[in-house]
């Protein structure tokens, strides 16, 4: 089998020759931007044919994909794309409503499937009121509630906290397990899957590699040297503060306080739900808090103003750059290339400056072959590549990041790290919210856990 995207002259995936038996059970692996997702996508009957070229033979039970959908499950990698309710226990039920199952069959199987997952809040939790963590958690909810026979699962764990993703995984071995259902999952996160699965192939240019039996991978930080820097004054600081959104009780972000210091990475870490993106948001300039108050240094004021979120857009881009949760919300143009020089541009700096940058971050990340296609076409990890580089293009005093390393193999995992502990050594606060327990380990100076 091999795809190719509208627009695209590169394929997307190619030679792919992949039979899975009834119950077995496969975790794929490859580089970010391999196709892996894409593979999914067709298994899964979604890919358009006037928005893909797919050639070769693709089945599910012997017939076409998209003839199949009814007896199989998929969490997306983006849990955004697959909400389509308004509250919790009714997207856990949607699929079990158009199958025709009667209420008295739904909603048991609703209860079962938020428990499995680990499910804190009731059937009546808003979705818009969710991490991305805990979209996460729901997606899969809604899968496992239709008792699938084939289980698709793209990065099942990438937005949760460890405990979380031990969580998921145990629900995952559970239903597969008792009711022999066959189940292919990505994760570059591989090692804690090897305990439940047959075999790992891995997706990589012109086809499939089988890994032998005790594959394990290369720890991504190992020998990893990154240059040291010395903490310098404080560029920003939340005082106390905390955001309850308009027509709620309960606080997104209970009051907190921390310092970014120059020359210093914070991590900032705790379970999902605990108000870690909020409180990015804030630092960030991008949301007034409802309690206390987030301050630059007198340094960065902006004619006094110290407060990001009284800034304009042109004055917080060169001072805070900002990597939200989901890439896909803060991309503004049709072409990366476009994407890289926007902020240089509207920072002032002169066309040749702009492009000259845009080209060294689109190397260093790997995304120069793509450097005319749209940033919505890219993978997952790609497009969180590119967040990062948006956010380094306009070298500001701050780096605000939410979920950095998200969706990244190894080689990709070391040279964002390497880059991030390059804005390090040359003065930049940094704050990273992550679960990325080797990411904390290796870069980060002082952690604050929510």
């Amino acid at each position: 089998m091999a795809v190719r995207h509208a627009g695209r002259l590169a394929w997307a995936l190619t030679g792919i020759d992949l039979d899975v038996a009834p119950g077995e059970r496969v975790l794929v692996t490859g580089a970010s931007g391999a196709g892996k997702s894409t593979l999914f996508a067709a298994l899964a009957g979604l890919l358009d044919p006037e928005a893909a070229e797919v050639t070769g033979e693709l089945a599910v039970d012997g017939e076409p994909p998209a003839a199949a959908r009814d007896r199989l499950g998929l969490l997306m990698q983006d849990p955004d794309a697959q909400l389509v309710m308004t509250r919790a226990g009714d997207d856990v039920a949607f699929g079990l409503e158009n199958a025709g199952l009667p209420p008295e069959v739904i909603w048991p199987r609703v209860d079962d499937a938020l428990a499995a997952v680990g499910w804190r809040y009731g059937r009546d939790r808003p979705t818009q009121a969710l991490s991305g963590g805990e979209k996460q958690r729901l997606v899969l909810a809604g899968a496992l509630a239709r008792r699938p026979g084939l289980l698709l699962l793209d990065e099942p764990t990438a937005q949760l906290d460890p405990a979380g993703a031990a969580v998921v995984r145990e629900a995952v071995a559970r239903v597969v397990v008792a009711r022999g259902t066959t189940l292919l999952v990505v994760d570059h996160d591989a090692a804690p899957w090897l305990p439940l699965v047959d075999r790992v192939v891995e997706v990589r240019e012109g086809g499939l590699v089988e890994h032998p039996p005790g594959w394990a991978p290369v720890p991504r930080a190992a020998g990893l040297v990154l240059p040291a820097a010395t903490a310098g004054p404080a560029r920003l600081g939340a005082e106390q503060a905390g955001f309850t959104y308009r027509g709620t009780t309960t606080p997104a972000l209970r009051p907190t306080s921390l310092q970014l210091h120059a020359s210093t990475v914070t991590a900032v870490t705790g379970p999902n739900g605990t108000g870690k993106s909020t409180l990015a948001l804030l630092l960030a300039g991008l949301r007034a808090p409802t309690t206390g108050a987030v301050r630059a240094a007198p340094e960065l004021a902006v004619r006094g103003e110290r407060r990001p979120h009284r800034w304009r857009a042109g004055d917080l881009v060169t001072r805070i750059g900002t990597v939200f949760q989901q890439p896909e919300h803060q991309f503004l143009t049709g072409r990366l290339r476009d994407e890289l020089e926007l902020g240089p541009l509207r920072s002032g700096s002169g066309s040749a400056t702009a492009r000259a940058r845009a080209e060294e971050l689109l190397e260093r990340l790997g995304l120069a072959p793509f450097a005319d296609a749209n940033p919505f076409t890219l993978s997952g990890g790609q497009q969180r590549r590119l967040s990062v580089a948006t956010a380094l293009a306009t070298a500001p005093a701050v780096l605000v990041l939410d979920e950095p390393t998200f969706g990244q193999d190894a080689a990709t995992w070391r040279e964002l790290v390497t880059l991030l502990a390059e804005q390090r050594a040359a003065g930049c606060a940094v704050a990273a919210v992550t679960h990325d327990r080797d990411l904390v380990d290796v870069l980060a100076d002082a952690e604050v856990g929510l």
